[in-house]
């Protein structure tokens, strides 16, 4: 880890442990340590294994992407991705770490450059894909009770949707129109050229190289529907596990008669809207959504400010942890 990413790590977690404080600032400790004793822990547990399925899921969807290109990732080397991904996204501002410390991971693990951000990219788009698809149904169920209860956070729901089919049309071009990445990478040589002409061409050789690899990977893999079948069904169950955390947190803090619908509905535009906020992680933003959001499902406001802390650790802080294990851990680097 760089000295720069460590600075933002300690920020980031002095940043969560003064919202936090700032929570509970008006909450009487004695009368939240009596509503946890009545908590089911088996529930909290239950929050815990989804997160854990979660990123195994992604893993699993990651090893099926290589396999499929005649390239072998270990187990071991899977796993590391998206508890990669987890303290890319969240050290950085719209989650924008995640993918290239996806790709140094990819490559630590022997995996052609070209052809890891080929895969990358076609798993970030089947990622996107399903994220609209369970914003169409969020909508649906839970957008009247945000435009009732949040008039404004309405509005922020429908740019986040906006943003993220922007962001699938976008890698759908770059993948699929050779040119277009050509014209991109050009403009970025035009400055290198000026300061080491000769290093720039050498360079962008190797880079042109690179791209060939990339657009030729990207469609063979666009043509393989079995695997793009499983990519799609694993993701959306990867998906509904994530979305199910906050319905086990309030069955663990004794909230009665929720619907699990609902629930998950509220997570995915909660998720949604976090995505705007430049801030890594949504850090204040989330904190606050799922506080007014979340606040009709529990008795008082100890437990819901208890509810946002375990859903932060378990989504948030969590990832960024075991992201920082992973990342430091040595790749299984083919033989």
């Amino acid at each position: 880890m760089t000295r720069r990413n460590g600075i933002v790590f300690v920020l980031m977690m002095v940043a969560g442990i003064a919202i936090f404080a700032w929570s509970f600032r008006n909450i009487r400790m004695g009368q939240l340590v009596q509503d946890l004793r009545g908590a089911n822990w088996w529930w909290l547990l239950a929050a815990l294994l989804a997160m854990v399925i979660y990123l195994l899921l992604e893993s699993m969807v990651v090893k099926i992407f290589v396999d499929d290109s005649n390239e072998k990732l270990s187990w071991p080397d899977a796993i590391r991705v998206p508890l990669v991904e987890q303290f890319g996204n969240g050290i950085t501002p719209f989650s924008a770490g995640g993918q290239p410390m996806q790709l140094i991971t990819l490559i630590q693990a022997g995996i052609d450059p070209g052809r890891a951000g080929s895969i990358l990219l076609m798993k970030f788009v089947v990622y996107q894909a399903m994220i609209v698809i369970n914003f169409f149904i969020a909508i649906i169920v839970g957008y009247q009770f945000i435009a009732d209860k949040l008039k404004a956070w309405s509005l922020f729901v429908i740019l986040g949707f906006i943003i993220h089919l922007i962001v699938i049309i976008t890698l759908l071009l770059v993948m699929y129109w050779p040119g277009l990445t050509r014209m991109l990478v050009k403009l970025v040589f035009k400055p290198i050229k000026w300061i080491k002409p000769t290093k720039a061409v050498q360079w962008q050789q190797i880079v042109d190289e690179k791209i060939k690899n990339f657009h030729s990977e990207s469609i063979r893999m666009s043509h393989d529907w079995w695997v793009l079948i499983k990519s799609f069904v694993l993701t959306l169950i990867q998906l509904m596990f994530y979305y199910l955390i906050p319905y086990f947190i309030l069955l663990a803090l004794g909230a009665s008669h929720v619907n699990i619908i609902l629930v998950m509905s509220l997570h995915v535009l909660i998720v949604m809207v976090i995505s705007l906020f430049p801030i890594p992680g949504g850090t204040g933003g989330a904190e606050i959504g799922f506080s007014m959001l979340f606040s009709t499902f529990l008795p008082n406001a100890g437990l819901l400010v208890c509810a946002m802390a375990l859903w932060r650790m378990i989504t948030y802080y969590l990832g960024m942890f075991a992201g920082i294990i992973a990342f430091n851990i040595k790749s299984k680097q083919r033989g």
